[in-house]
């Protein structure tokens, strides 16, 4: 039996218009979120995950909250790994084949225009956890739904910019929240 669906965020700022309702708080980076998604789903073994957070945008223009479809982990040469090894390695997820955004993650905070340009490539976002919260739900074969609310531009003013939107951004999770759950 299943029970209710599992909210996940990975800090306390993003989540800090959720009221009345069981959060899970991550941490910040993919090690943090694997284990406490991980734990989370053996404990409560939720009817889905729904994930929301902030991120970063990679392609000029897009605001508000997203709909992820696919999530990649940039960080990590997942083609070269393979080819060394000849093992298999998860370097992307479909969630959704229907929506078009696809959500970037790795553990750096991502504020480089070199290295959002590169990213702009493969995705429309960037997280730092992301990738990691849909590993977790999927080697427990339990559905994950991602929603991320742009917060930055993932250029060199994003960490003010993170800062400087952390309030309207926690709003406009709650709103996702309750819209999605």
């Amino acid at each position: 039996m299943t029970g209710s669906p599992l909210v996940v965020v990975a800090i306390g700022t993003e989540a800090a218009h959720l009221r009345g309702l069981d959060v899970v708080l991550t941490g910040i980076g993919k090690v943090s979120a694997a284990v406490a998604v991980t734990r989370a789903i053996a404990e409560h073994r939720p009817s889905f995950v729904l994930n929301v957070g902030t991120a970063g945008a990679l392609r000029d223009g897009f605001e508000g909250a997203h709909r992820i479809g696919r999530v990649l982990e940039h960080d990590v040469d997942h083609a070269f790994l393979r080819t060394l090894t000849g093992e298999d390695s998860i370097g992307e997820i479909v969630l959704d084949p229907g929506e078009p955004t696809t959500l970037a993650t790795g553990d750096a905070f991502v504020s480089d225009p070199t290295v959002r340009l590169a990213l702009a490539e493969r995705a429309h976002l960037v997280d730092m956890e992301g990738f990691a919260v849909a590993r977790a739900c999927a080697a427990a074969e339990v559905e994950c739904r991602m929603v991320k609310v742009v917060s930055d531009t993932a250029s060199e003013d994003a960490a003010r910019s993170w800062k400087a939107e952390a309030d309207r951004t926690a709003r406009l999770i709650a709103e996702v929240v309750a819209e999605h759950l």
